[in-house]
């Protein structure tokens, strides 16, 4: 077939050819020029044919591989596919052989759990008339039998417990404030509510005095003391249970005594200038206090209400001193479990600080002193230790650190002392709570009141009544009496038997 490309070229020169013709050329040789065209183009169409077939040819050539590449792969594909279902085929038969199995299986199974279930229950009715108890029963005395020895275990492994961890606690404890203690060396100063003043002679006496007394009323008057002027030679007695007026008055009479010239202007004159020497003492005190206990940042006011805590003792301990040594054991305390050292020394330091105000502002020492922690901005972890180192329920480890190291500085031997009649007081109140118990047959305060002795009645408290008499009096101590350091409760038992041999 020729292309109509072909076709169309020819049939132009065809037409451009008879257009020549027309124009100017012979007929004839317009016809052997179109015979001449139609032969060419005669002998192009049959070589176009030619090269058609050639081309048909080859594309079938062409195909014919392909088609046959095609059908290998799709053998190919079938012959996999037929072996993926004849591999399924016996996975199917498989499963089916199996399923087969297991539904014997089961069936063999449940006969078996029949079986089983059956003998079981002839056996429990076989226990249960040999036993005269129904399985219920039977389970509930199982039950109830466990329960018990496992209270029993758990009781006594609790006891056991609870005693190694009480002695694995004191050992710590008393290592902790032992070096805390070994660390720490301070002295005992004890109270007095007198000052003796000596004189150069006692003519000085008169002179004090003053005409119709009126230089030693002025004395009083300025400071608020009372001047025992007795027979005692070259000696005067200042009486006062205020420690700061004391003081006041001391150094004012030392000042009087030098200089000689006593009258109620220069009395006057000589107290104030006292006071103010008494008030920069305070002063330098607090200053030192602060110092000497490694606490830093506090106000003014507040230190030179520390300072007022030098003239101020409790059970003739010097509040002061008592301050600086809780707040080094606190320290110490602190570094030696982990806590705020700072915290803690800071509490030690300000727990009494309450102690400073005079009977004017009412409430305990440690309500004021909370209140004054307040007032001077002091952080909220010392105010707390403060406000409950005297309370059972402490929020804070600082806290019971600080009430730790007031017990210990207040129970050291020495620091502390009690009159007379406090002395005996306590003593009859050991001695009263012990008597006070079924059983007991007298009570013995021995030691300076730090243990109490019973002897019970063996007729009438067996060992573990005796165990419990020590236990209640101990708690009754502990909530009725004041005193230092620890009260040692022991009650002796006695059976004694006597045969006479004749």
């Amino acid at each position: 077939m020729i292309p109509r490309r072909t076709v169309k070229q020819m049939a132009i020169k065809f037409l451009s050819t008879v257009l020549s013709a027309l124009t100017g050329k012979s007929v004839r040789n317009a016809e052997l020029e179109a015979q001449r065209i139609l032969g060419e183009a005669e002998e192009q169409k049959r070589r176009l044919l030619l090269e058609g077939r050639e081309e048909i040819l080859g594309l079938r050539s062409t195909a014919e591989v392909d088609v046959k590449e095609r059908l290998s792969e799709v053998r190919e594909h079938e012959r996999r596919q037929q072996q993926k279902e004849e591999g399924l085929d016996r996975r199917i038969e498989s499963l089916e052989r199996r399923e087969t199995s297991v539904d014997t299986k089961e069936k063999y199974v449940d006969s078996v759990s029949t079986d089983v279930e059956r003998l079981k229950g002839e056996q429990i009715r076989q226990l249960e008339s040999i036993a005269a108890l129904t399985a219920s029963d039977a389970r509930n005395m199982i039950m109830a039998r466990a329960e018990t020895d496992m209270k029993h275990e758990l009781a006594k492994r609790y006891y056991e417990l609870e005693n190694q961890m009480r002695q694995e606690v004191d050992e710590e404890a008393k290592k902790v404030i032992t070096l805390a203690i070994q660390r720490l060396a301070a002295d005992v100063v004890s109270e007095r509510s007198t000052s003796r003043i000596p004189l150069p002679d006692d003519a000085m006496k008169g002179r004090l005095i003053g005409r119709e007394g009126r230089n030693i009323r002025a004395i009083e008057a300025a400071t608020g003391v009372d001047i025992l002027i007795d027979d005692t030679p070259e000696m005067v007695t200042v009486s006062c249970f205020d420690p700061i007026r004391r003081e006041v008055a001391r150094l004012a009479l030392e000042k009087l005594i030098v200089d000689g010239r006593i009258h109620p202007a220069r009395i006057e004159d000589v107290v104030a200038k006292s006071r103010q020497e008494v008030e920069e003492t305070i002063h330098r005190c607090g200053e030192e206090a602060t110092l000497e206990a490694g606490v830093k940042g506090l106000n003014p006011e507040l230190k030179k209400l520390l300072g007022r805590l030098k003239y101020r003792y409790s059970y003739g301990e010097n509040i002061l001193q008592h301050s600086v040594e809780v707040s080094l054991l606190s320290g110490l305390l602190a570094s030696e479990i982990g806590a705020d050292a700072d915290v803690a020394k800071a509490g030690g330091l300000l727990h009494d600080i309450g102690k400073a105000m005079t009977h004017e502002v009412q409430g305990s020492h440690v309500d004021i002193g909370g209140e004054i922690a307040e007032k001077y901005g002091i952080a909220p972890e010392v105010h707390r230790a403060i406000v409950e180192h005297h309370d059972d329920d402490r929020g804070s480890v600082e806290a019971l650190i600080v009430a730790a190291a007031d017990a210990i500085s207040a129970a050291r031997p020495g620091a502390r002392k009690e009159s007379l009649d406090q002395y005996v007081e306590r003593l009859e109140g050991l001695e009263d709570i012990a008597t006070s118990f079924d059983g007991v047959e007298k009570a013995y305060a021995i030691h300076a009141g730090r243990e109490v002795r019973i002897i019970v009645k063996p007729d009438d408290v067996d060992d573990f009544e005796a165990a419990a008499i020590a236990r209640d009096v101990a708690k009754r101590v502990e909530d009725e009496m004041v005193y230092p350091g620890q009260v040692k409760v022991t009650v002796v038992r006695e059976t004694r038997k006597i045969e006479i041999a004749h």
